[in-house]
């Protein structure tokens, strides 16, 4: 297992101008990550190009890997044209994640008001191809591509099952979020169970969690079943952690693990918090 950091768990401090992603790099490689995995929210390449080689530099000087592009993407409730254009459109983000040298790109799938599953299996055909496109173009770059637990749409563990599964390509994955699984009220646990052996990506992330009633205050958001969650610090959070950790380790996952942290607390303070929980009890488990 190779234990880094998101750079979007850092996303305050560049927001706030605190931060350029160079010095994300840097900063991740300082409390001793082995990988960072590169997120372009406040910047992105097709304005910046030259940014590549700023973090690619970066990542040389500071002895540490890049891991994984993550990138959003909707195929979804699209006509021909607006699909046609999407899948260009990540096209040319597997461009970019080729000349970043990483080997693993993570885009969204799909978006949608109707979260339902009559919606979802009659646009499963549609979704896939999409992906199937997606991944065919990202083979010859060694890259696999993979579907996140993400944006409520597609964040069950079954769902994403039938989205690889449907896909079939030997390069399309999982990136398996072990604390998204709550966003759509699925125990972490069981859903990490079901979804570890697709998983090309693992992050690690944390909520407290509140069942459904009056919103608990500033900070909170609903989950797709009316309960609320807010973001924590990796350990610090209402996920059973260590067991989620314990589940990963024994099922043979060996590649990179990346913490995301989004919690209300200053970011470089609880991403340096969780990280040192997830290496710790990694070790202990």
């Amino acid at each position: 297992m190779k234990l880094g950091i998101s750079s979007y768990s850092l996303y305050k401090a560049m927001a706030a101008g605190e931060m350029s992603i160079g010095d994300v790099v840097s900063h991740v490689a300082s409390i001793g990550a082995e990988h960072v995995e590169i997120v372009p929210l406040g910047f992105n390449f097709t304005e910046n190009p030259e940014l590549i080689e700023v973090i690619k530099s970066q990542a040389r000087e500071s002895g540490i890997e890049l891991s994984n592009y993550a990138v959003g993407a909707n195929f979804s409730g699209l006509n021909d044209e607006e699909l046609v254009r999407e899948i260009e459109r990540l096209k040319r983000e597997v461009d970019y994640a080729a000349a970043l040298g990483v080997k693993k790109m993570r885009h969204d799938v799909a978006s949608s008001s109707d979260l339902s599953i009559a919606s979802f299996l009659s646009e499963l055909p549609r979704l896939a191809e999409a992906c199937r496109v997606i991944a065919d173009y990202a083979a010859p770059h060694g890259i696999t591509t993979s579907v996140e637990n993400h944006g409520y749409y597609i964040q069950q563990s079954d769902r994403v099952q039938a989205l690889v599964k449907a896909v079939d390509r030997p390069n399309f994955r999982t990136t398996l979020d072990v604390g998204n699984f709550l966003c759509a009220d699925e125990n972490p646990l069981v859903a990490v169970a079901n979804n570890i052996g697709l998983a090309s990506m693992v992050h690690v992330k944390d909520f407290y969690y509140r069942p459904a009633g009056d919103k608990p205050g500033e900070g909170w958001f609903g989950t797709s079943h009316g309960n609320w969650l807010r973001g924590a610090i990796v350990g610090h959070g209402d996920i059973a952690m260590r067991d989620v950790l314990r589940k990963v380790k024994e099922s043979g996952y060996d590649g990179f693990v990346s913490i995301e942290f989004e919690g209300m607390e200053e970011c470089k303070l609880g991403t340096k918090l969780g990280f040192d929980y997830v290496k710790r009890v990694w070790n202990e488990i």
